[in-house]
C-alpha cells in the first residue's frame, strides 16, 4: 500500500467486483463437478479392482472422461483468479501478500502438481500400470483436487476470519506469526467441509441425471443402474453432512461476522429468543430500510431457531442490523462499541501509523544503507536517540496497536456501508438451504425407486432428475453468494475494505478485461457443454474382452 487514504473512483472498485466475482462465478461451475465426479470414478474403479469385472472398468472409463473435460476446464479459469490479485487487487496482495500467499503457493507446488502427475497415470496408465496403482492413482487424483481446494478455502477463511498474523507498521504488511492457526482455523475447517460435501452433491446430481436420461432412453441400462446407486448414496450422504457442517458454518459466522447473519435473516432489530424466518416479503428489488422496519411483512419463522443457531442456547441474544450499528452490550456484559465508534478508532489508527512512519521512515533507511558496524555512527542512530528522549514512536505506535482492530473501519465513509445487500443475502440463503433439503428428499427417493422399485418405469422421476443438475449449481452458488455478499464491505473482516484494497488502474481498462472474460469464460462454458453432451450421447467404450480366456 503506497498510500494510506486511497482515493479510487467507485467505478474502479465496482468494475474490479464484477470482474472478479464472473470469474470466481465460471470456475465454480467447474470445480465442484470435478470434486463430486473424484469420488464417483474412485467407487467406481474400486469396485473393478474389488471384482476384476471389465464392466466396472468401462464405468470407471466413462466418468473419468467426463471428469478430465470439466477439470481442464476448472485449470483454466482458476488460474485468472490468481493473477487478478495482482492486477486487480495489488493493495490488497501488499498489505496481505505474506500471508495470504502461503496457501496459494503451497496449493499450486503441493496439490496442482500432484492432481496434474497422478490425473496423466489415470488417463494414460490403463493396462500400463498395475490395477492397484492405477487405483490409487485415480485416488489420488481425486485427493489431490481437494487438498486443492482445502489450501483456496484455506485462504478465503482467513479473508473472513484473520488470525495468526501481526501488522508491521514499517513496511506497512501484515505477517505471519502462526502458520498454524492461519491453516487449522475453525472457519477454515468448517468452509472446507461444507464446501467439499456440497460438493459432492453437485457430482452425484449428474451422475444421477446422466444415469436417468439414459434409462429414459432406453439404453446403458446396466451402467445407469449401477451408476445411480453409487451417485444417490454419495448424495444422500453429501446432503445430510452438507446440512451438518452448514449449520455449525452458522454458528461460527454468528461469532465473527454477526452482520452477516443479520442480514441473512433480514434481522433489523435484534434481541432473545429469536426465530429463525422460513420466509417474508422482503423487497428483492431494494435494500431495506432497516432503521425503520420493526421486521419484515409476513415472516413465518422456526420459534427460538435463530437463537439455537447463533448461539446454542434457545433463549440466546442475537443482534440485528441496527444494533450493529449502533453498538449493543453482549450476553456476558462486554459492550460492542457502535460503528461511528469504530469508524474514529479505525482513523485513529490511520493516524497514528502515518505519524509512526513519518518518526520511523529515516531511521529505518538510514540504518538499512548502513552496514551493522557503522550504524552507530549514523545520522540514522542520532535520529533514533533522539526520538527515544520524547518517545513519540512508541507513543504512535501504542496507539496504533491499541486501535488495529478497527484500522479497516477508518476507511468507512458512511456507516451504511457497512451494511450489505440484505434481499440478495436473504434469498440466496434461503434458496442454499431450501434446495439442500430437496437434495435429501430427492436422493432418499432415487434409492427408494432403485434398489425397491423398479426405477425405469418412473418416467416423472428420470425427467425431473434432469433438472436436478442447475438446482445443484444453484445451491452450491447461492452458498457462494451469502459468503461473499454478506460480508462486504470488506475485503478482509474489519481489517481492510473493498475500497482500500484495489489496484489504482483506470475503470475503462477494467471494463475491458471484463468483457473479454465475460466472451471467453461463455464461449469456454459453451464448448465444455458441447463435449459433454456428445460424450454423453456416445456413452461409454465398452472394451472388448476375450471370451477364450476367461
Amino acid at each position: 500500500m503506497t498510500h494510506l487514504l486511497l482515493d479510487i473512483t467507485s467505478a474502479t472498485i465496482d468494475w474490479s467486483r464484477a470482474q472478479f466475482a464472473l470469474t470466481a462465478i465460471y470456475h465454480w461451475l467447474f470445480v465442484p463437478l470435478t470434486l463430486g465426479l473424484a469420488v464417483i470414478m474412485g467407487i467406481a474403479e474400486t469396485c473393478y479392482y474389488r471384482t476384476n469385472k471389465p464392466f466396472w472398468k468401462d464405468v470407471a472409463r466413462f466418468w473419468q472422461k467426463l471428469f478430465g473435460i470439466n477439470f481442464a476446464m476448472g485449470v483454466a479459469t482458476g488460474i485468472i483468479l490468481e493473477f487478478e490479485f495482482g492486477t486487480n487487487w495489488s493493495n490488497y496482495s501488499w498489505f496481505v501478500g505474506d500471508i495470504f500467499g502461503a496457501p496459494l503457493a503451497i496449493e499450486g507446488i503441493l496439490a496442482f502438481f500432484m492432481e496434474s502427475t497422478f490425473v496423466a497415470v489415470m488417463f494414460f496408465g490403463w493396462n500400463k500400470v498395475s490395477r492397484g496403482f492405477h487405483l490409487a492413482s485415480t485416488w489420488l487424483t481425486g485427493l489431490g483436487a481437494t487438498i486443492s481446494a482445502w489450501w483456496i478455502l484455506v485462504a478465503n477463511s482467513w479473508m473472513q476470519y484473520p488470525v495468526g498474523q501481526s501488522f508491521n507498521p514499517n513496511t506497512m504488511r501484515f505477517e505471519m506469526t502462526s502458520f498454524i492457526d492461519v491453516a487449522l482455523s475453525p472457519f477454515a475447517i468448517n468452509k472446507f467441509t461444507h464446501t467439499v460435501t456440497s460438493s459432492w452433491i453437485v457430482g452425484a446430481a449428474f451422475v444421477v441425471a446422466v444415469s436417468c436420461w439414459y434409462l429414459y432412453k432406453k439404453r446403458e441400462h446396466e451402467l445407469a443402474i449401477s451408476s445411480i446407486k453409487i451417485g444417490a448414496t454419495v448424495g444422500l450422504l453429501a446432503a445430510l453432512l452438507a446440512a451438518m457442517t452448514g449449520d455449525n458454518s452458522a454458528y461460527k459466522v454468528a461469532q465473527v461476522q454477526p452482520m452477516k447473519l443479520a442480514a441473512m435473516e433480514a434481522l433489523y432489530n435484534g434481541g432473545e429468543s429469536e426465530g429463525l424466518t422460513v420466509i417474508a416479503a422482503v423487497n428483492p428489488f431494494k435494500q431495506a430500510d432497516y432503521e425503520k422496519e420493526q421486521e419484515p411483512a409476513l415472516r413465518i419463522a422456526f420459534p427460538n431457531a435463530l437463537s439455537f443457531l447463533a448461539t446454542r442456547s434457545m433463549n440466546g441474544y442475537v443482534p440485528g442490523v441496527n444494533d450493529i450499528l449502533n453498538g449493543y452490550t453482549k450476553p456476558d456484559g462486554t459492550k460492542e462499541p457502535s460503528v461511528v465508534e469504530k469508524i474514529a478508532r479505525g482513523k485513529k489508527a490511520i493516524k497514528a501509523l502515518k505519524s509512526f512512519r513519518e518518526y520511523n521512515i529515516p531511521i529505518y533507511m538510514s540504518m538499512c544503507m548502513c552496514g551493522e558496524d557503522e550504524r552507530t555512527d549514523t545520522l540514522g542512530s542520532l535520529l533514533f536517540v533522539e526520538n527515544c528522549k520524547n518517545k513519540e514512536p512508541q507513543k504512535q505506535y501504542d496507539i496504533l496497536q491499541e486501535n488495529m482492530k478497527y484500522f479497516g473501519y477508518g476507511y468507512i465513509k458512511d456507516k451504511k456501508d457497512l451494511v450489505p445487500s440484505i434481499p440478495i443475502c436473504f434469498y440466496a440463503f434461503r434458496a442454499m438451504v431450501g434446495l439442500g433439503c430437496l437434495f435429501i428428499l430427492f436422493f432418499g427417493v432415487c434409492l427408494f425407486f432403485v434398489y425397491k422399485k423398479d426405477i425405469q418405469r418412473y418416467t416423472w422421476f428420470l425427467l425431473a432428475a434432469l433438472a436436478m443438475i442447475p438446482l445443484a449449481y444453484i445451491a452450491s452458488e447461492s452458498g457462494w453468494i451469502v459468503a461473499e455478499i454478506g460480508r462486504q464491505p470488506w475485503t478482509i473482516q474489519d481489517l481492510l475494505p473493498v475500497n482500500a484494497a484495489v489496484s489504482d488502474i483506470e475503470a475503462g481498462s477494467v471494463a475491458t478485461t471484463f468483457f473479454i472474460f465475460l466472451a471467453l469464460f461463455t464461449t469456454m462454458l459453451a464448448v465444455e457443454i458441447n463435449i459433454m453432451v456428445k460424450q454423453i450421447k456416445k456413452g461409454p467404450e465398452y472394451e472388448k474382452v476375450d471370451t477364450n480366456t476367461l
